[in-house]
């Protein structure tokens, strides 16, 4: 015979159980110390709000090599190293089905949360995802093919192991809806944040930081991997064509090849117009933004674009692909282009080069609308997500 609980006992069970300290693992490979892209941002910049905001809980970061000490983490946090490095597919089905999935165990890991997307398919551990985008399951010939291959095979797998997924725009999770089947009621919409490090710059600044990076002249900008589908080539023509009619305005691009080092045809007046700066620090990063005329981000498939609320941070003007999640993200504080046409990226930045009320308007626009992107935000959000799974 079971014996039935009176009902405040049964409140005070329930409070308990919410209450009780959780063993939260979290996929950390990502956070990778000087060398670290979109998905290590978005990790850390999460990870240490949630744990400093919640220290009655515990958490378990998993990396796949050693931890940079420039992270510190509160005491809340111990972080564990696991083997091997995930530089290829196969190692990160090893890593994800052998270690982590013993590490989970050892650990005694109530939930695990993998800001890249992936799961321990074998695990019986509740997960939650967050996948950022789809890119490769439409344009797979812009990844080399066992990346594409790998991703195409298992992230369907992953988005219906998650017990939940978390996105980062509203097209995303229509994109995953559509494409893999998955109830809407299961996935959760979180935007991405802006580093502190954004903001306006004193007009010496600007001065400052353009003689550093591009001789001294106002540019247009691009941020982002060397990726086919940020769309860097046809930018490049666009920009050829502009310079042709425009000697006052440069181009500077910061970001690195993801896969392979793609190959921009420049003569030789060009040439010395385009400036590819590599890598850059978070630090060295916002002053660059901050210093341009115009962020020119024309990718044509994009999760999110975090490029773009930087600009907006900044008060920098945005001439953005009309594609995908761009305008949902950009808003009013862009003007808009077709990704795949370069006349009609060459014809945006003009305008945006000759109307000086229409740069000021956006510039105005971008400021006002940066106040809805916030780490601080995002990070209650997704806490809310993983405390209730």
């Amino acid at each position: 015979m079971v014996q039935k609980l009176p009902l405040d006992k049964k409140k005070e069970r329930i409070t308990s159980i919410n209450s009780r300290i959780l063993i939260i693992g979290i996929n950390a490979r990502n956070i990778l110390g000087s060398k670290m892209e979109g998905f290590g941002n978005y990790s850390y910049e999460l990870v240490k709000r949630i744990a400093v905001n919640h220290p009655e809980q515990s958490f378990v970061l998993f990396f796949d090599r050693s931890v940079d000490p420039k992270f510190v983490f509160p005491d809340n946090v111990k972080t564990v190293v696991l083997f091997p490095p995930t530089r290829h597919p196969l190692l990160w089905i090893l890593w994800f089905e052998w270690s982590l999935k013993r590490a989970m165990k050892k650990y005694r890991i109530d939930l695990l949360w993998s800001p890249d997307g992936f799961c321990s398919l074998g695990s019986k551990v509740p997960q939650v995802a967050t996948i950022h985008d789809l890119n490769f399951e439409h344009y797979p010939k812009d990844l080399p093919w066992l990346v594409s291959l790998y991703f195409r095979s298992f992230y369907p797998k992953f988005a219906r192991k998650a017990k939940h997924i978390l996105t980062v725009s509203n097209f995303s999770k229509k994109d995953i809806v559509e494409t893999y089947d998955i109830p809407s009621n299961k996935i959760s919409v979180v935007y991405n944040g802006i580093s502190e490090d954004y903001r306006i710059l004193t007009s010496d600044k600007i001065s400052e930081t353009r003689h550093q990076y591009s001789n001294g002249k106002p540019y247009f900008i691009f941020v982002g991997s060397l990726h086919p589908r940020k769309n860097v080539q046809r930018l490049v023509q666009a920009f050829t064509a502009f310079s042709l009619t425009n000697s006052e305005i440069d181009l500077v691009i910061v970001g690195n090849a993801m896969w392979k080092q793609e190959e921009f045809k420049l003569s030789k007046e060009t040439k010395a117009r385009v400036h590819f700066l590599g890598h850059l620090s978070t630090n060295e990063l916002s002053r660059v933004t901050g210093a341009a005329f115009a962020l020119s981000y024309v990718p044509y498939f994009e999760g999110f674009g975090i490029p773009l609320i930087e600009a907006m941070r900044c008060g920098v003007p945005i001439l953005s692909a009309n594609a995908s999640c761009l305008p949902e993200i950009a808003g009013d504080s862009a003007i808009y282009c077709d990704p795949f046409s370069v006349n009609d990226i060459t014809e945006k930045m003009s305008q945006l080069a000759d109307d000086s009320a229409l740069h000021s308007s956006l510039s105005e626009k971008a400021l006002d609308r940066s106040s809805q992107f916030s780490w601080d935000l995002a990070a209650n959000q997704v806490w809310e997500v993983l405390a209730e799974k």
